[in-house]
């Protein structure tokens, strides 16, 4: 498997590379030259797969014979041990992708990588430091996934008062391997210290640094099966199939057009977003514009310059009309998000996080227009407990906290506060490294 980078000044490198690496040296991000086509077959058989076979089958595909069969599916089984159901609410079906350790769908993707890089570093005497911007549910997945894994160290980084209590306690709680900085600013100033970090000399002559953010390609390749299982879960498919995505960094996005590469039936894809509405601004308008992110309670979504866009104009060779023709984009006020959980709780007797609630909204609208029957998935993509302060006022009822949750709830918060200076973050990471 060959990738590339997509500024492409980088050489090429494999998937090993790839990986440890996370980012390559011209600051752009990985791409397979070649995103393999499932075969008809795997279509005929999927509906008799289990979840793990079908991410076998998968992986094998897309790696070829870079990682032998056995250690594939050792790193499946190790990695999934929890289920993504589809709940039918009529019109709408959600798609529950937080029945991980950590509620969020991010589990899909952190455990997998952690296990990709585990096998990498097999025999290895190289120490791999991991740097992690988080803007809510990327921390507390990467934490778990990569904790105690030989040959790694973990810095999670996350905005100071910008992510929800159960949030920081999932990664400031758990030690061994795990530091987290809670840096005095925003989500993107974490993100740009990451990304300094990538390019500094010193840094790079000291350390052997990667990502685990979705700029990483291991996170994205994992999180492309999922679609794949919402699809097999259908009772009708030859329904117009459409996504509905909550979108922040966009590296769900991004995976659900591998899905589709790979001849996932995908009939639109939409993204939604909260007030930090820079992407569906570009699909109206043709104009990308980065800008400061604003707080809002779908917290894990502030993101003012999602790094995974580069991907998408990647796959679309810029062009601005068929991304436009391909992909819906709506944005929505937290007024609005809060309505819409109320509205689900009372009407379908079913709880969403906010984050949730604004890729509901956005199904709403795009099927607004729409007269005929659909296969229309929104993505739940973390458990409304995790946001308990938002939904508990919003529906009146308390949310039960699942038994994995709440024995991480009784740890304490270990974490270094620092500013956003970059020089600070460089110092800290050459002494302490």
């Amino acid at each position: 498997m060959l990738l590339y980078s997509t500024k492409k000044i980088s050489p090429d490198v494999d998937l090993k590379e790839a990986v440890l690496k996370g980012l390559p040296p011209d600051n752009g991000l990985y791409m397979p030259y070649e995103m393999f086509h499932a075969p008809a077959s795997f279509f005929e058989n999927l509906p008799h797969m289990t979840y793990n076979e079908m991410a076998v089958e998968l992986t094998k595909h897309i790696v070829g014979s870079y990682i032998p069969e056995a250690k594939i599916q050792e790193i499946i089984s190790q990695a999934y041990d929890f289920d993504a159901p589809l709940i039918d609410l009529g019109e709408i079906k959600i798609l529950e992708l937080y029945q991980g350790p950590t509620l969020a769908f991010k589990d899909f993707g952190a455990r997998f990588m952690g296990r990709l890089m585990g096998y990498f570093l097999e025999g290895s005497k190289q120490e791999v430091n991991i740097l992690v911007a988080t803007s809510g549910d990327t921390g507390s997945a990467v934490a778990h996934g990569f904790l105690n894994v030989e040959g790694i160290k973990v810095t999670i980084l996350y905005p100071k008062g910008k992510v929800s209590d159960i949030q920081e306690k999932q990664f400031t709680t758990l030690g061994a391997n795990i530091t987290a900085i809670e840096i005095d600013g925003t989500f993107d100033d974490c993100q740009r210290l990451v990304k300094t970090a990538f390019l500094d000399r010193d840094l790079n002559e000291k350390l052997t640094l990667s990502s685990a953010n979705s700029i990483n390609i291991a996170r994205l390749i994992p999180q492309s099966f999922y679609y794949v299982w919402a699809y097999k879960q259908l009772e009708d498919k030859s329904l117009p199939l459409y996504f509905s995505i909550p979108s922040g960094n966009f590296g769900n996005l991004t995976a659900c057009l591998f899905a589709q590469a790979m001849g996932l039936p995908v009939s639109k894809i939409i993204a939604a977003t909260n007030a930090n509405d820079i992407v569906p601004q570009y699909l109206q308008n043709g104009n990308f514009v980065p800008r400061p992110s604003v707080s809002t309670i779908s917290n894990a979504m502030d993101v003012g310059n999602p790094s995974n866009f580069a991907r998408i104009l990647d796959i679309y060779n810029n062009d601005w009309e068929t991304i436009h023709t391909d992909i819906k984009g709506y944005s929505y006020s937290d007024t609005e998000t809060s309505e819409c959980i109320k509205k689900v709780h009372q009407e379908k007797n079913f709880t969403i996080c906010p984050h949730t609630a604004v890729g509901y909204l956005a199904m709403e609208a795009f099927l607004k227009d729409k007269s005929e029957p659909s296969n229309a998935i929104v993505l739940a993509t973390a458990h409304p407990v995790k946001f308990g302060n938002v939904v508990e006022p919003l529906i009146g009822e308390k949310i039960e906290i699942p038994q994995r949750l709440s024995k991480m709830l009784k740890g304490e918060k270990q974490s270094i506060p620092m500013s956003k200076n970059f020089d600070d973050f460089k110092e800290w990471l050459m002494n302490r490294m």
